[in-house]
């Protein structure tokens, strides 16, 4: 080992010692038979020696051992140190290979965790999730909302078979309501939006929808979700198998309801209304209360549908001032007339629904004499002539009825018609009485009858909802909060 170092190292040593002679050993030489030798010259000797060193291979089997004796000190190197630097970055870079070699073996386990997520993802997930055809997708609102499914319209035309004639349930103001049937078997009410009278966009149309799914009461309907494709806008319901209520007190159907069904329909109803008012979050105002608006489960529970023109409404506001729009039978004066919209809009019509139910009529009969045409106005007549069990539909009374309920109901629905706002008792106190947990003690005064009589021939009818623009004078009465078109 110790000559194969002298024999590495005597020529480079010989070097750097005629490099280190100082010129006065330089001048007594005098030149004979000795050159000087440059810097680059003993430069490649060096590198030439260090290689032929690298390359043998006694010296290749220790090289670490090797590198080590010949470092140099940097005063005897000088300015050739940085000659080995770069032999040793050239070694480490082919020892350990370049930068782009780690940038792709990076990029391959990155590639390959994901497939490996991907896997397990698709082997964790339910299989009858994905075969789900009914709900594409879901709608999630924050707060207190809930998460309903968006239905793809193709599935809805399906299940209602093309929104045939035989599934119609019903027709109401903003479109027909189909039965339908899915393919888990379920059976829902899809609502299809007419669209020249919704005229509802994206935005619009789930707005309604965040006002139903923020409501949830057994008095309520259900909403399971909705449609919004292109220019459809649909909304499925579960479906009530006794269907709206107006089938079953204009005459439409042969199912006849006693007294205690009655009852049990306007107490439901109340305490529906009472939710909306007074124990929602949110302050509501339906617009919309009648017959065919109230569905009725297997067992004739209600349930309030139809929010297409439901408004939140302020807490710090007695009312607001905005255009009309709802059903002219069952509309309060002080809207109609001058556009002032509260609950207790809500309570004048629940006020002549529940005649309606106990007299098993329209509100508005063209067909009868003259005096019995009006529903509330007759009845005021026979309160005036102590005669309202008049008023009671004949079936019923041949099956009887509790005669002080039955009062009791009437007298109820008399205060839901005053004439002025104020003197209409909130649901709360109409859910009382209705369940004789508080006695009667108000007396009605004369409601306000607007003229309805009309010729026969006209088209407008009393029971399908309209809407209009009030007078610019009244719209601007109140501040008004912005609303959905109708």
């Amino acid at each position: 080992m110790l000559k194969l170092l002298n024999h590495v190292l005597s020529p480079s040593l010989f070097l750097f010692g005629k490099l280190n002679c100082t010129q006065r050993e330089r001048e007594r030489e005098g030149g004979r038979g000795r050159e000087w030798i440059s810097p680059a010259v003993v430069d490649q000797v060096i590198y030439h020696h260090f290689v032929t060193a690298t390359e043998t291979k006694t010296v290749a089997a220790s090289s670490h051992a090797l590198c080590s004796p010949i470092r140099m000190p940097s005063r005897v190197l000088g300015p050739f140190a940085p000659a080995s630097s770069a032999l040793a970055i050239q070694s480490s870079s082919g020892q350990w290979g370049s930068p782009a070699l780690f940038f792709f073996l990076g990029g391959l386990l990155v590639l390959v965790i994901l497939l490996i997520l991907g896997l397990i993802r698709r082997i964790c997930v339910k299989p009858s999730d994905v075969l789900r055809p009914a709900a594409s997708k879901e709608i999630s609102f924050s707060g207190n909302l809930r998460t309903i499914s968006h239905f793809d319209f193709q599935t809805l035309k399906k299940a209602t078979q093309n929104f045939h004639h035989a599934n119609l349930l019903g027709k109401g103001g903003f479109g027909p309501v189909y039965r339908g049937k899915l393919e888990d078997e379920r059976l829902v009410a899809v609502k299809k939006l007419s669209l020249d009278t919704s005229r509802q966009g994206e935005s619009e149309f789930l707005a309604e929808v965040r006002l139903i799914t923020s409501i949830q009461h057994r008095n309520l309907v259900y909403l399971l979700g909705c449609c919004s494709e292109g220019p459809e806008r649909l909304l499925v319901y579960e479906y009530l198998k006794n269907r709206s209520l107006d089938f079953l007190i204009y005459g439409k159907g042969d199912q006849f309801l006693n007294w205690s069904i009655r009852s049990q329909i306007i107490i439901g109803i109340a305490r529906g209304l009472q939710y909306l008012h007074e124990d929602s979050h949110l302050r509501i105002v339906h617009r919309d209360i009648k017959a065919s608006n109230i569905l009725l489960d297997d067992k004739f529970q209600p349930k309030i549908g139809d929010f297409g023109l439901a408004r939140f409404f302020p807490e710090d506001q007695a009312y607001l001032s905005t255009n009309f729009a709802g059903t002219l039978g069952y509309t309060a004066p002080e809207y109609a007339i001058r556009g002032e919209l509260s609950e207790k809009a809500d309570i004048y019509s629940f006020g002549v629904l529940v005649l309606e139910i106990i007299g098993c009529r329209k509100n508005t009969e063209l067909s009868l004499p003259s005096e019995m045409q009006y529903l509330p106005e007759y009845a005021w007549k026979l309160y005036e002539k102590s005669r309202v069990l008049d008023l009671i539909d004949p079936k019923m009374r041949e099956d009887g009825f509790v005669e002080k309920d039955v009062l009791q109901a009437i007298h109820v629905a008399l205060l839901c018609l005053q004439h002025h706002a104020n003197f209409r008792p909130p649901m709360s106190e109409i859910v009382a009485l209705l369940t004789c947990k508080v006695e009667l003690t108000k007396t009605p005064l004369r409601p306000l009858f607007l003229d309805r009589r009309r010729n026969k021939d006209e088209s407008l009818s009393w029971d399908t909802p309209i809407s209009y623009a009030l007078p610019s004078r009244m719209q601007s009465e109140t501040p008004s909060l912005p609303r959905t078109p109708n």
